[in-house]
């Protein structure tokens, strides 16, 4: 996730979801790292963080996100929706008792669940 769509993000978790700390796992193009699992370094690096966040943070929401100008991702947006969507399950495989969602950013940023 880039610097520029942290806000629009943090401002959908915090008044939806009504979380008061947000743990940002960045990494370029993350649905797509998951969801293709090819890249062991990167996938273990972005698991190390999210396990960090649930188990030592005591995170309760996963929320895997997209955007229309990902550098990291340049897919059209159905092609990262659906890496999203991946994401999710592959999560939700991990931690099972934790609420993982989906976000699209689109390219007047605003958010929306996937």
């Amino acid at each position: 996730m880039d610097g520029r769509i942290q806000g629009p993000i943090l401002d959908y978790l915090k008044g939806g979801y009504n979380v008061k700390y947000v743990d940002a796992i960045t990494e370029p193009g993350p649905c797509k790292i998951i969801a293709e699992n090819k890249d062991v370094s990167a996938v273990n690096s972005i698991l190390q963080r999210v396990k960090i966040s649930i188990n030592v943070h005591k995170s309760n929401l996963i929320a895997i996100s997209g955007h229309y100008d990902c550098a990291g991702n340049p897919s059209e947006a159905e092609v990262q929706k659906g890496q999203i969507k991946q994401s999710i399950e592959y999560f939700k495989n991990l931690y099972p008792n934790t609420e993982i969602i989906g976000l699209w950013i689109d390219d007047s940023w605003e958010v929306s669940s996937v």
